[in-house]
């Protein structure tokens, strides 16, 4: 059967007229020659770890970098852009999100470990692969990447960190592709990293990265890296639907410790509940929204406030409409 306007629809290049989609779903750019799948009002929530949250105006899974290229340089910059990677850091607001959301598919995941010791990485590439890469080609230094819930692409942008280390501490430069379409390449001083953050141009989609590690003998990494699982399961609520870290570590203290001494281990709103395992984690009980999950937040940071006189910051990332 045909998408018929307001239905939700997907397609990939190639087997349907690119033509005829753009006549009958009046798509605000060219898509002809696009090799990757262009979805309107696309579901969010199944791609993100809370499992809540509305739908993207569009969803495009590029095939490869000269195809996400092309493809936003017809955007023109039209449109807002957002960059998707596991959805674990994330809040996608129930009003859904705005223009383009890009999502890097098996293209994007490749991890090359080079003699000096660098690694070469695709913006979807997980941080468990990373590290796993490393473990087996003898290099050293990024096993913390391993308790990094995200992709490279995410934790670029973040500065994701774990366990002492951070990627500022072994990014050498990043490719990013901008909303334009133009693709550049930056070194890690350019970014201007800070705790959790970078100044990434807004839009921009991190393809690839590079990493500088230190040798290593695989069976110590890997032991390493056992012992950061080991941690993350036992004080984590792994197996649950939620979404990392909520706040960021104000200096000198602990945000999940001011969230306790508040009183909020086990607060509820709708469906959201502050971890009863680790304070600093909600979780979507079952049926949660993203304004529970959300508004659930703003009550610790005003509980914590009014208790500690300290303003947790999130580090949890709120895209999109409310």
């Amino acid at each position: 059967m045909s998408p018929q306007i307001g239905e939700r629809r997907g397609w990939r290049h190639g087997s349907a007229p690119t033509s005829a989609i753009e006549e009958t779903t009046n798509v605000p750019f060219s898509t002809r020659g696009i090799r990757g799948k262009v979805t309107q009002d696309a579901p969010l929530a199944p791609l993100v770890w809370f499992k809540a949250g509305g739908n993207a105006d569009w969803l495009f899974e590029p095939a490869d970098l000269e195809d996400l290229k092309e493809f936003l340089m017809r955007v023109g910059g039209r449109m807002p852009v957002m960059a998707l990677g596991l959805g674990s850091n994330l809040i996608v607001r129930d009003g859904g999100v705005p223009g383009v959301v890009i999502r890097l598919g098996k293209a994007f995941a490749t991890v090359e470990a080079r003699r000096d010791k660098v690694l070469e990485c695709g913006g979807g590439a997980s941080g468990i692969l990373v590290s796993s890469k490393a473990r087996d080609a003898g290099i050293a230094g990024v096993e913390f990447l391993r308790g990094i819930p995200g992709t490279v692409g995410g934790f670029v942008r973040m500065n994701g960190g774990a366990y002492g280390r951070e990627v500022a501490d072994v990014l050498i430069d990043c490719d990013v592709v901008l909303p334009s379409g133009d693709f550049v390449t930056l070194p890690a001083r350019d970014l201007e990293y800070s705790y959790r953050h970078s100044n990434l141009p807004e839009g921009a989609v991190v393809v690839a990265a590079r990493f500088q590690g230190r040798e290593g003998i695989p069976a110590e990494i890997g032991e390493e890296m056992d012992k950061i699982a080991a941690a993350r399961e036992a004080s984590q609520p792994l197996r649950t639907k939620t979404g990392g870290s909520t706040f960021k570590n104000p200096p000198g203290e602990k945000a999940w410790e001011l969230v306790d001494r508040a009183g909020c281990r086990g607060l509820t709103v709708g469906g959201a509940q502050v971890s009863e395992k680790h304070t600093n984690f909600l979780i979507n009980t079952g049926n949660a929204t993203s304004a529970d999950i959300e508004g659930l937040g703003e009550l610790v940071r005003e509980k914590v406030y009014g208790k500690t006189g300290v303003s947790l910051e999130w580090e949890i990332q709120r895209v999109g409409r409310p």
